[in-house]
């Protein structure tokens, strides 16, 4: 099998790196986008076959600068990999007391770092994608189906799913799919950090079925799965890895 050119955002730490893992075992160039240079490219340099880019991908003229320097070294991108975002606990708080200049700031934040960069970066590379075989993939959430202790992180998450239908409808006709992910509470990432106490793990661990947190694997094999010729005929959905705490709608 001819190896493939693999776009992965937040590719650095986590779920993203778990899938680059995936794909390199398959000989895939996995390119990490992030906007932490460091993080990317000490990623990039644990893999076979990974090209570090950084870049902010909530900053048009720098997707627009990431974008061509894929199409100036690859031309094609085969997968598309949306793994980028959080729920602004690694940014700074804005120095003010008004509820209502922080509560702009913080939907403000989550829409431009999980829906915004996701959208910039499919639009500046959907010209790019294979025809046929092209894969489009998005990490949505749990939160996207019930919230969340963040609404504005739940918000912006759900807003994906339109957009990734809207795409499936207009790149199916060229053979390329398009579909999200919707894991739940996931160990062994910086999403949650100091704010996941002991208890509270807990107790995501007993809305699961199988009775056990996520793993950025089980994340990641799924999607390489839907990435994969045999998931050809699925898009324009929305597949959960939760381990049953939330069933699909």
């Amino acid at each position: 099998m001819t190896a493939r050119t693999v776009i992965i955002s937040g590719g650095g730490t986590g779920i993203g790196l778990a899938t680059a893992r995936c794909f390199d075992r398959d000989g895939d160039t996995t390119v990490l986008i992030g906007r932490r240079a460091e993080v990317v490219e000490r990623a990039a340099a644990g893999l076979d076959h990974a090209v570090a880019l950084p870049a902010d991908l909530t900053d048009a003229a720098e997707v627009a600068r990431a974008a061509t320097a894929i199409a100036d070294r690859f031309g094609t991108v085969d997968v598309l990999v949306h793994g980028a975002g959080g729920n602004g606990g690694l940014e700074p708080r804005p120095a003010t007391e008004d509820r209502l200049a922080a509560t702009a700031h913080d939907w403000a934040l989550n829409f431009r770092t999980n829906t915004l960069s996701a959208v910039l970066l499919t639009e500046a590379l959907r010209d790019r994608l294979a025809s046929p075989g092209g894969r489009v993939l998005f990490l949505s959430s749990i939160a996207a189906y019930r919230g969340s202790g963040s609404p504005a992180y739940a918000a912006s998450k759900a807003a994906l799913h339109p957009y990734a239908y809207a795409l499936a409808a207009a790149l199916g006709p060229r053979g390329v799919t398009v579909n999200l992910v919707a894991p739940g509470y996931v160990d062994d990432t910086e999403f949650f950090g100091a704010n996941m106490t002991p208890e509270r793990r807990a107790a995501r661990i007993d809305e699961t079925m199988t009775g056990r947190a996520g793993a950025p694997g089980d994340v990641a094999e799924t999607l390489h799965w839907l990435a994969s010729h045999a998931a050809g005929h699925i898009t324009a959905q929305t597949i959960q890895v939760n381990g049953g705490a939330e069933r699909g709608h």
